[in-house]
């Protein structure tokens, strides 16, 4: 998957995008970040308008650190398949994506802040390699800040994020308009 060209999302960010995230465990509202990682932000809402992230699970759980998902190698495996690590059809949890990799961000972007419930995007080693899979901060992280792009806050829904675990699904992401 990586080292392929960099993907460049036709999505026009218009600066007050809001995603609903509904889980299994409740629903989560994000306040987008387009200004800092309009990249991240544009690519994000492309995968949940086409609904790519529907039916996903959450596939990693480090306490204290995130909770991660969005990798489409979840779509058919049982939660318990997940939450145990097992490969699935498509491969291991953790490994896929959406078939290119998009720009980091991180450098550029001034509110690049992992704080509680920040949302950011999951790479590789190389710092040009998200996709598709993401992640939200349980409490601060500010380790992550100088390599990782983070391109949201939540705005509710804390509660939910924090009885998240590994094998929980992402039922669907919808991106609403609303004025800050």
């Amino acid at each position: 998957m990586f080292g392929k060209k960099l993907y460049t999302p036709a999505y026009e960010v218009a600066g007050d995008e809001v995603a609903v995230i509904e889980t299994s465990k409740g629903t989560i509202r994000v306040r987008l970040d387009g200004a800092g990682a309009p990249i991240h932000v544009a690519n994000f809402c492309e995968l949940a308008q086409g609904g790519f992230y529907d039916g996903l699970k959450f596939h990693r759980y480090v306490p204290g650190f995130v909770i991660q998902g969005g990798d489409p190698n979840t779509r058919d495996m049982t939660p318990e398949q997940v939450a145990a690590g097992q490969a699935g059809p498509s491969g291991r949890p953790g490994t896929g994506g959406p078939g290119y990799c998009i720009k980091g961000e991180f450098t550029i972007n001034p509110n690049n802040s992992h704080d509680d419930g920040a949302l950011a995007m999951a790479r590789s080693m190389d710092p040009d390699s998200a996709g598709s899979q993401f992640y939200f901060c349980l409490g601060p992280q500010h380790g992550l800040d100088s390599g990782y792009t983070v391109f949201g806050q939540t705005l509710e829904g804390l509660e939910v994020i924090s009885q998240l675990r590994a094998g929980d699904e992402i039922v669907h992401v919808d991106i609403v308009h609303k004025e800050l």
